[in-house]
């Protein structure tokens, strides 16, 4: 099993840009596909420098409904028209960043996905958990054991009766299962990554080898410390399961440091570019 990091928030290989946004590439056995696709094509680019033919994929997963993960998506139809586009049906819907009041008339900020997306034929809208084959399964959170990470407050839906807080059904789960090893991907695990693995335990009666994700810890500004507890409790807990976790995006490299420093090696960066090979 092959997965690079096409693009991330980081600066990785000297032939790649980075973004805010995410894509992974996947080969399997049985499979060539992709999570996500960054905020712009910029994830395309990244693939042909890196020698990844996107005409070859086959299947695309949307981990939930922003746009650093989708704006790609339209694009890489462009190149290839026959890989099939999973997403969770609420993944199309009003999604939006509170900026607070600072920001005037420009307060609430739409993050996300373009609509042309959800017209296209190869897209797959589901309803919860869905297994693609052997090797590659979808699954959903049905039930939180944890608080949400802080930094989900500001996120949003837009309903006709005004904005409500997000509560993350448009966000799922990517299973790999090859010759025996388990792999958990997640995009941002805004549900919470100690939720989510309490709910992959419940349906799978273990935990996964592997876990990749972003953990949604950062912000744009000094850390307060009782956020900065909430970030080494979320490392504490992690530490004592036998994953090895890897991570980019919007954990933030000052959250990652601080989790690093309890973690040790179960947890490494994945930066814009970089491989991982299991």
């Amino acid at each position: 099993m092959r997965i690079v990091n096409l693009i991330e928030n980081t600066e990785g290989k000297t032939e790649c840009v980075n973004e805010h946004g995410l894509s992974f590439y996947i080969e399997t056995e049985g499979h060539k596909a992709l999570l996500d696709l960054g905020q712009t094509d910029n994830s395309i680019r990244n693939a042909k420098s890196l020698g990844v033919n996107l005409h070859d994929v086959d299947t695309v997963i949307l981990s939930h409904g922003h746009y650093d993960h989708s704006g790609g998506i339209i694009p890489f139809t462009k190149i290839n028209d026959h890989a099939t586009i999973y997403m969770q049906t609420s993944a199309g819907g009003d999604y939006y960043a509170d900026d607070g009041i600072m920001a005037g008339d420009e307060r609430y900020r739409y993050i996300g996905i373009d609509k042309e997306i959800l017209n296209l034929p190869q897209v797959r809208r589901l309803k919860g958990n869905y297994v693609i084959d052997d090797e590659l399964e979808i699954f959903t959170i049905k039930e939180r054991t944890h608080m949400l990470p802080f930094t989900n407050k500001r996120l949003l839906i837009r309903t006709k009766d005004g904005f409500i807080s997000d509560d993350f059904t448009h966000e799922h789960f990517l299973v790999l299962k090859e010759k025996g090893l388990t792999v958990l991907m997640s995009g941002c695990a805004h549900n919470g990554i100690l939720s989510i693995l309490d709910a992959y335990k419940v349906k799978y009666g273990k935990l996964p080898d592997i876990v990749i994700s972003g953990f949604h810890l950062m912000v744009k500004r000094e850390y307060r410390e009782n956020e900065l507890e909430e970030v080494r409790n979320i490392a504490k807990k992690l530490i004592t399961y036998p994953i090895k976790f890897f991570t980019c995006h919007c954990t933030g490299i000052p959250a990652f440091e601080e989790m690093k420093k309890i973690m040790g090696d179960r947890l490494e960066y994945v930066h814009s570019g970089e491989d991982i090979i299991l």
